[in-house]
């Protein structure tokens, strides 16, 4: 490696923390901004802006516009906004969750939706999910609340990679497989799920929608794999209590 590559190595900290002033500054600067705007604005050579926008763009933190004009924030930043942000619950929210508890012998969930992941926001500890929240969105083709995200996505490759991985023998492991799904949940208003990420358990997800539309959160019921039938009798219900928290979570 030659001196002037070594100087951008992360062992260096000059370089690290002008690559975090470089991409503050695309931040700061919007979409569109160039190299040369940045070299300016920072006062650093044009030459190791160039090199520090290369990395960035390689790692996904930066994205060259399509017409090669500027440079935008890439969807790695977009991951650590979402990291930071701490889901809350309104008690008026809370309140609708524990009647529906009270109401099904499932357990139920209420999950947060970002661009790219979901949030646990509220969690049945009585009858816990399936999986944790990092499990979540480390299989999210493998779980009804993220078929729920997927089926919301134009390209699912822009959040998640086939093959992918197969947790138990019932989970979707080709493209083709799970937009057969995400079909299935956009036609039904719901995803259901069993023994795709456990063998023993299965689960209920649908979305809770802002008055715009957008999809903003999952209310999810879990049980048992053998529940399934009646586990899925239950949309109707779930639905209903969706809309309920709809206003109170937009």
């Amino acid at each position: 490696m030659s001196p002037e590559g070594s100087s951008l190595s992360g062992r260096q900290p000059k370089a690290v923390q002008s690559a975090l002033r470089v991409l503050e500054e695309v931040a700061r600067g919007g979409v569109g901004i160039t190299a040369k705007d940045l070299a300016d604005h920072l006062g650093i050579p044009s030459a190791t802006v160039y090199r520090l926008l290369n990395l960035l763009v390689a790692e996904g933190f930066v994205v060259r516009l399509p017409d090669l004009s500027g440079f935008a924030l890439g969807p790695r930043t977009g991951a650590l906004v979402d990291a930071t942000l701490v889901p809350r619950v309104c008690t008026a929210a809370r309140d609708v969750l524990a009647e529906l508890r009270l109401s099904t012998r499932f357990g139920a969930h209420l999950y947060y939706f970002t661009n790219t992941g979901v949030r646990a926001a509220d969690i049945d500890d009585e009858f816990p999910p399936t999986a944790d929240e990092r499990t979540l969105n480390l299989y999210l083709h493998a779980s009804a609340v993220g078929k729920l995200l997927l089926a919301e996505k134009e390209d699912v490759d822009d959040v998640v990679s086939a093959p992918y991985t197969a947790i138990t023998t019932r989970t979707p492991t080709t493209r083709s497989a799970l937009l057969d799904q995400l079909s299935a949940v956009r036609r039904g208003g719901y995803a259901l799920q069993v023994g795709e990420m456990d063998p023993d358990r299965a689960c209920l997800a649908v979305g809770v929608r802002s008055p715009s539309g957008t999809l903003v959160a999952a209310l999810a019921l879990s049980a048992r794999a053998e529940q399934h039938e009646p586990l899925g009798r239950q949309a109707v219900t779930l639905n209903e209590y969706a809309l309920r928290l709809s206003p109170l979570l937009a």
